[in-house]
């Protein structure tokens, strides 16, 4: 009998047990994320029922309203411009998202589609900032802002944020997967650089263009502490900053804080379940080439 024959021999064959086990461990790993799941979301539905809560009934242990109190949400327009800071959370984040994505894009393709001496080095360099943390530039970009005069004002708020190094990073390490030759024949066809960068690479990055826009989105919307030193008219403030007056003008009003809290990310996750096929098509595309 031949080498090949006796391996052939000595080869487990799949029986019922090995089903089993392979079924066992499928529901097991389920049970575990079903329970992490449920575990994550607690705290979010105590928010929501607690939204609609009497103020006397938001810290009681029972889970549900005697009287549900749907008016809180009206309440919320009511005692401050709501409205306003939605505005303002909105019209600064999608500025500073447009402008990231673009200086980002620019950026990324200088690093990885132009050769000119020294742009490994100053790569590196530029990444290195992802390691400061954001406390620690928040007094030198404040100081700017003043020697500027944008103190309270939009463009105070969007410019020091439009601008990143994990966007850089995100679109360079996409558009290393894209082949050179695509730039190549570009040029033989007599395109610019600046021809090929719209025409050619942008497009292929719109996954991870769309990717950065959503993380760029989300981490802006919710920003507090730059909006709370640099912001000091009402009609500039922000969600984060205008939910602050439940908590001091009119005492505090939890049931109010969470019913404005409920408004306040509600379009985020609808954001982020309408675009998370992007979101992970953008990231394993983007890792794929260091």
């Amino acid at each position: 009998m031949s080498a090949i024959g006796k391996v052939a021999e000595r080869k487990p064959q799949a029986g019922p047990s090995s089903w089993w086990y392979r079924r066992g461990r499928f529901t097991a790993s389920h049970i575990a994320l079903t329970i992490m799941a449920a575990t994550m979301l607690v705290p979010f539905s105590w928010m929501v029922l607690a939204s609609f809560k009497p103020l006397q009934e938001v810290e009681q242990f029972n889970p549900f309203p005697s009287v549900w109190r749907f008016d809180n949400y009206l309440r919320v327009f009511e005692q401050v411009p709501f409205a306003r800071y939605y505005f303002n959370s909105i019209f600064v984040a999608a500025w500073v998202t447009f402008l990231q994505c673009l200086t980002s894009a620019m950026a990324a393709y200088a690093f990885a589609r132009l050769r000119w001496r020294g742009r490994d080095i100053v790569f590196r360099l530029y990444l290195a900032t992802l390691m400061i943390p954001g406390v620690v530039v928040m007094i030198p970009n404040y100081t700017v802002m003043v020697k500027l005069h944008l103190l309270d004002s939009y463009v105070g708020l969007v410019v020091p944020a439009a601008f990143g190094a994990f966007g850089t990073f995100l679109l360079r390490q996409f558009m290393l997967t894209i082949p050179p030759s695509l730039d190549e024949a570009a040029e033989i066809d007599g395109a610019t650089p600046w021809q090929i960068f719209w025409d050619v690479i942008m497009p292929l990055c719109r996954a991870g263009l769309v990717t950065l826009a959503i993380f760029t989105f989300l981490g802006n919307y919710g920003s507090f502490f730059w909006p709370l030193i640099l912001v000091k008219s009402e009609h500039l403030r922000t969600l984060p900053i205008g939910m602050l007056y439940f908590d001091s003008v009119y005492g505090r009003q939890t049931n109010l804080i969470m019913a404005a809290s409920v408004m306040n990310i509600v379009p985020l996750i609808i954001l982020f379940v309408a675009a998370q096929r992007h979101i992970v098509r953008g990231v394993q595309l983007g890792a794929i080439k260091g």
